[in-house]
């Protein structure tokens, strides 16, 4: 006997989850994740307190971009919800009537963690190719580490690796470096750093 076809999830099954949950609709499957912790909550907010002045309000870079934190973005038949994104002004001049967004990012910045990075690493980052985002940074909080990628030929291009101690100034935002450090306020900047083993 033929088994039956999966149900694809649906909007109704994403609004019945709790509150204390993030929820998402990939490849059909209802994904859900506890919010993010503390460090990885800070990293969102520094990351977004680096990019607006310059990128936004144009003070001390070109500006011209808009930045939500965790959007609900509808990508085809996908409902995801990103650590950070960013449109050019232009491609997203009002804001939308909708509680969701359905024009792809021009950026994205999803934050791993050990509950997210399967999703972040694996169909996530080939939706956004598939709905065209043209920048995608994975920053890992714990490790100290952002790749930032591009998308050259409907694949992801790595364009570079950041660590801690080192500045970012990776595309499409390398007009203003900032020190990747920056991103952790939890760390103590005057510790020692860790001993390798």
């Amino acid at each position: 006997m033929a088994e039956a076809a999966p149900r694809w999830a649906t909007y109704a099954d994403l609004e019945a989850v709790p509150d204390h949950l993030v929820a998402e609709i990939v490849d059909g499957r209802l994904e859900t994740h506890p919010r993010p912790r503390p460090r990885h909550g800070a990293a969102a907010v520094e990351l977004a307190s680096e990019l607006t002045p310059p990128f936004r309000r144009g003070r001390g870079g070109p500006g011209g971009w808009i930045f939500v934190i965790e959007p609900e973005l509808h990508l085809g038949p996908h409902v995801v919800v990103p650590d950070l994104a960013g449109w050019r002004r232009e491609r997203l001049p009002a804001e939308p009537e909708t509680a969701y967004i359905e024009t792809p990012p021009d950026w994205i910045c999803e934050i791993l963690s050990p509950s997210t990075a399967r999703l972040d690493r694996g169909p996530k980052r080939r939706i956004y190719a598939e709905a065209g985002v043209g920048h995608l940074w994975l920053l890992d909080p714990t490790d100290g580490v952002l790749e930032g990628f591009a998308l050259t030929g409907g694949r992801w291009l790595l364009l570079g690796t950041v660590e801690r101690g080192e500045a970012v100034a990776l595309a499409p935002f390398d007009a203003v470096p900032f020190p990747l450090d920056d991103l952790f306020p939890f760390d103590d900047p005057a510790a020692p750093p860790p001993a390798e083993t």
